[in-house]
């Protein structure tokens, strides 16, 4: 998301200011409207500065509230009404920045130009701003039906219920819309088109990246492995796109050895190297001397 928590009260205190020379201008321009018309233009002015508070307000919740749900992706049910509230949040966004830009306009054409004010109160006149109740009720039934789902904003720790382990065992055996994402990545990968290469060594970390070594010698062995990110929303598919890679009989064929590591949230590098040793060797790393524990792994 573009605005921080700052960037909303530095909004919402440049649009005070606005509308406060928004109000001045409407008791200045009455030859331009009848009394009740002055009154209407003052009563929509204070309702969209209402409005664009209110939507202001919400936003470091809806930040919170994605967060939750990122985490919680791999359920259907979240997993389609995510996109939608990340499209009204960015909505909002534009919003706001919509109204920052008149302010910034005010400050450069100075307070006794009235254009921007007209603009804006034009733009009241023909209901344009209808969009900030629009939003403002998406997001109000989407973080609703979220919340019903459990979802009240971020989660604080890791937790395996909430972020799955998962394996290289696939739990899908065919995989849609993927199959040039999946020969990209081999290409990456220098896997050849036939099986009959001689093989490498390298390995598949699960949560975020593949990793591939070429013969590398032993001297340039830490300095030359290279690592490939797959990197995506939540529920976009990363982790079953790595697990048919690690699987595809190319892939077998032309490392000698791949390992499947789930990193997840929880990134120890200790619990990461004894997993990444067992994996290698079959036997389970006893130290605690993480020292003695990349030297093994080397």
């Amino acid at each position: 998301m573009s605005l921080s928590a700052i960037g909303i009260l530095s909004a919402i205190n440049e649009c005070v200011s606005l509308f406060r020379s928004a109000k001045s201008t409407i008791s200045s321009l009455r030859s331009r409207w009848s009394g009740s018309q002055e009154q209407s233009l003052q009563d929509h002015v204070l309702q969209l500065q209402s409005d664009l508070q209110r939507l202001c307000d919400t936003l470091p919740a809806m930040y919170d509230l994605i967060n939750g749900a990122e985490w919680k992706s791999y359920e259907e049910r979240v997993a389609k009404l995510l996109p939608s509230l990340k499209d009204a949040v960015f909505e909002a966004e534009d919003l706001i920045d919509e109204f920052r830009w008149y302010e910034m306009k005010v400050q450069v054409e100075g307070q006794a130009n009235q254009s921007p004010f007209i603009d804006i109160l034009d733009k009241v006149i023909h209901g344009n701003f209808y969009k900030l109740n629009d939003v403002q009720s998406r997001l109000n039934h989407l973080s609703s039906q979220l919340e019903n789902m459990g979802l009240c904003g971020v989660t604080q720790h890791f937790d395996k219920s909430v972020r799955p382990e998962t394996t290289s065992l696939p739990n899908e055996t065919k995989i849609f819309g993927r199959d040039e994402e999946l020969e990209q990545v081999l290409g990456f990968l220098n896997v050849p088109t036939n099986s009959k290469r001689k093989r490498a060594t390298s390995s598949t970390n699960a949560s975020t990246s593949a990793s591939a070594s070429d013969q590398v010698s032993n001297e340039s062995r830490i300095s030359s492995i290279p690592v490939l990110s797959i990197v995506g929303i939540g529920g976009v598919g990363k982790t079953t796109l790595a697990q048919h890679i690690s699987n595809h009989q190319r892939v077998k064929s032309h490392f000698e050895l791949i390992i499947w590591i789930c990193v997840s949230d929880d990134f120890d590098v200790k619990r990461l190297t004894k997993e990444a040793i067992q994996s290698c060797t079959g036997k389970e790393a006893t130290t605690d001397n993480l020292d003695y524990l990349q030297r093994a792994a080397l």
